[in-house]
């Protein structure tokens, strides 16, 4: 007896348990035929009234409200777009420029002036262009997205009230159609008036919030407007100041370098010279051979010694004429010892410079070793350098103290005003 007890609860049990899920299915499909049922009658009433054959309930404020809610939501996506499309841009501008900066910290040699300055502003550019981007997708796209995300759900809720407008004026038709009728049910007429109410009552709630809700939400694109641009003007700000200060030092170091190419003190790398091979004419004695000692370093007096052979190009013919001088002066021939003295003077200077190719020392006012003209404008950087145009006549004359000699860089004085100074002889030709 117990165990047929047993088995008989477990049968009921199990029948329960059936019955159950069968009770739970059926209620499931109850509820997709009503929701089958409702959206069909939804289909069915806006049909008739896209054709004209049913009136519906209108809204113009609520219209209004909609047309402002799609012309925002338009706006925040194509500001979202291309604030994103910028941040891109400028994280692509960041990449561009490390690349640039590496690249030119490996051109500027590291000998040149400046060029540990030069790396530490590449580094100091980098930061700016990272924090840049960092605070644009920080403090701007952030507030963007969260401002976007309003929009979703006031679309939800708009949905919804059309759907329930729908509903509202559907049953309001039963209702009409029924009043008509000669033969109405009346209790099917309640009934169906009480789905009207509340059809009714759930369109007009939603349709109420909403109307509160959207003309807000519209008005609060201004303060967001604001706040948002100013972020991003005020970080673009900071980063053009910032970026303006760097490219200032980068500008100062490339005119330092400029100078010293204008002055020809650049530093250069210094490579061993050949060892010149033996040429046979170097020992030809003739008399009539191009080969010419060079003349005396000094001369004391009346007597001179002469040095190894001269290889100063353009130079042969000037010290030639100069040497002549000098072996009169030394014979007692030509003119006395004043003349003598004053051409020794004079070669004693010119002795100090190379004679280019091509300047003539002919016919040239005491003092003077050979002139020049300007083949470019010079602007003079310090109180003791030469102004001078193009076409202008300089008289190359020597330096007053040799030891301060600069290397590229030549003393005289121009013909038109009688100015005297230094000047860099790259921007001249001699004549």
């Amino acid at each position: 007896m117990p165990e047929q007890s047993a088995n008989a609860v477990q049968v009921h049990g199990t029948n329960s348990g059936g019955s159950i899920i069968t009770d739970q299915i059926m209620a499931e499909a109850r509820g997709i035929a009503k929701l089958v049922q409702k959206q069909a009658g939804r289909a069915k009433e806006k049909l008739l009234q896209n054709l004209g054959k049913a009136d519906k309930t209108t809204d113009d404020i609520f219209e209004e409200h909609l047309q402002n809610f799609n012309l925002q939501q338009a706006h925040a996506n194509r500001l979202h777009k291309d604030i994103s499309n910028y941040i891109r841009c400028i994280k692509a501008m960041q990449n561009a420029n490390k690349n640039l900066m590496e690249t030119l910290a490996e051109v500027y040699e590291s000998q040149w002036t400046g060029h540990d300055l030069l790396y530490v502003q590449s580094q100091n550019q980098e930061m700016l262009w990272a924090d840049l981007a960092h605070k644009l997708s920080d403090q701007v796209l952030i507030p963007l997205n969260t401002y976007q995300g309003q929009f979703p759900e006031m679309r939800k809720k708009i949905d919804k009230r059309g759907r329930k407008l729908i509903d509202y004026d559907k049953e309001r038709h039963v209702i009409q159609s029924m009043q008509n009728s000669a033969g109405r049910n009346e209790g099917k007429f309640a009934r169906a008036k009480e789905q009207m109410e509340l059809a009714k009552r759930t369109y007009e709630i939603l349709n109420s919030e909403l109307h509160d809700e959207l003309p807000a939400l519209y008005d609060s694109r201004a303060l967001f407007l604001v706040t948002n641009m100013q972020t991003l003007f005020a970080a673009e700000e900071v980063f053009h100041t910032e970026t303006s200060k760097v490219f200032s030092e980068l500008e100062a170091i490339i005119d330092k370098l400029a100078k010293e190419v204008q002055r020809g003190t650049l530093p250069r790398k210094v490579l061993p010279k050949p060892l010149p091979l033996a040429s046979p004419t170097s020992f030809n004695s003739s008399p009539t051979s191009n080969s010419l000692s060079s003349p005396p370093k000094a001369i004391n007096g009346n007597s001179s010694s002469l040095s190894s052979s001269s290889k100063r190009v353009g130079s042969s013919t000037f010290h030639q004429q100069e040497y002549e001088k000098v072996e009169n002066a030394s014979n007692g021939g030509g003119g006395g010892g004043a003349a003598g003295s004053s051409n020794n003077n004079r070669y004693s200077n010119q002795d100090t410079y190379d004679i280019p190719v091509g300047a003539s020392t002919d016919n040239l006012p005491s003092g003077v070793l050979y002139k020049v003209k300007a083949s470019y404008k010079y602007q003079a950087e310090d109180g003791d350098e030469l102004n001078f145009d193009v076409g202008e006549v300089i008289q190359v004359i020597p330096y007053e103290d040799p030891e301060e000699q600069e290397e590229g860089w030549l003393t005289g004085i121009k013909e038109s005003t009688g100015e005297k100074g230094m000047f860099p002889a790259n921007f001249t030709r001699p004549i």
